[in-house]
Order: structure tokens, then sequence, then C-alpha cells
């Protein structure tokens, strides 16, 4: 990475189907079918299936910073299940779920209405008229693989839907998906 430069930190909203790397692989496309920036590194993951804040920046110590799980940088998803959790699934979420790696930390977890100005995904989530489905806004501080997929069906809720709505202090605030800003900061 480029130490001599100012540090940049470019906030992406990544669609479904776009790999969290540069290059393309197989079906899903990579970052550099939407962002043409010299010397930025994504810092941190986000699954191709899954939708939503990406960070990408030219500064080693924030790339660590964000995506090392030994500073505990909260993420909030919104995350749509199939069926109606009940509460006792809720505080299972906020005092941490056993999976098959071990427990997870408490994370913050609550019901909320569809996000305001949520755009269609492509291809569209899969339905059954007979289920509903519900939101969760879900704040974790770990970032083990498919974890927030695996706390949901761990309580029995499986994810339709998952959109990373913001990095500790970086939300999304209306960034349209496949489109990125710098922040007006860099550090995190």
């Amino acid at each position: 990475m480029n130490t001599s430069a100012p540090s940049r930190l470019i906030l992406f909203n990544k669609p479904y189907g776009v790999l969290s790397q540069f290059t393309p692989e197989g079906k899903w496309q990579g970052l550099k079918d939407f962002i043409d920036q010299p010397g930025v590194y994504v810092a941190g993951r986000l699954d191709a299936d899954s939708e939503g804040l990406l960070l990408l920046t030219n500064d080693g110590k924030l790339q660590a910073h964000i995506s090392d799980p030994r500073y505990k940088m909260e993420k909030t998803y919104w995350v749509q299940v199939e069926g109606v959790p009940t509460q006792m699934a809720l505080d299972s979420l906020t005092r941490g779920v056993q999976l098959n790696d071990g427990p997870t930390l408490p994370a913050r977890a609550h019901l909320m209405p569809e996000p305001p100005g949520l755009w269609a995904r492509v291809p569209p989530v899969r339905f059954r008229q007979s289920i509903p489905t519900a939101w969760i806004e879900l704040a974790i501080k770990e970032g083990r693989n498919r974890q927030v997929r695996r706390m949901t069906a761990a309580v029995g809720f499986p994810t339709l839907r998952l959109i990373r709505a913001a990095i500790g202090p970086h939300a999304l605030d209306g960034l349209a998906p496949g489109v990125w800003r710098q922040a007006p900061e860099a550090w995190a």
C-alpha cells in the first residue's frame, strides 16, 4: 500500500453477486467493474451473496484497524429472515449463540421495519407465500465466515437477504448499489 499518499477511505455499496476483490471469478463480478481507483485495497470482506457497505483504503494501518478482529469494530447488518423472530430468538442473538466454531460474542439485535429506500435485489429473494419474513438489525464485533447467516439459522430464522449497513462510524447513508464515495476523513 502507498504510505506516502494521504490516507483515503472509500465507502462502496457492494451489490449482490460482486466479490470483495478486484478480480472476477466464475459467475461473480469483481470490484474493478465499479471502482477505478488505483492503490486502494479492501478492508474486510463481504460475501458475494451479501450486499452493502464495503470499505477500501490505501492505508495499511487503517485497513488493519477496520478488518482485524482484535479491534472489534462494530458492523451493523440489516437481515431479512424467513419467519418472524420471537423475543426469545432476539435475546439469544443478544447474549451470543453457539456455532460449530464456538460461541459468538454478545450482539445487538432487534426487529426493524424494512429499511427505508431499500433497493430491489437482482436476482430477487425467494419467497414462500405461506411463510412471512421480517427484518432484524444485528450488530456484531466479530467477523467469522458467514457469521450473521449462521447466527440467524442457529436461532431458527434463516437469512434470506443480508445487507451491511455500517462499519464503525461509516454507514451507507443513501449510497446506491454499485456506487462509491470517498469519506471526508480516512481514519475510522
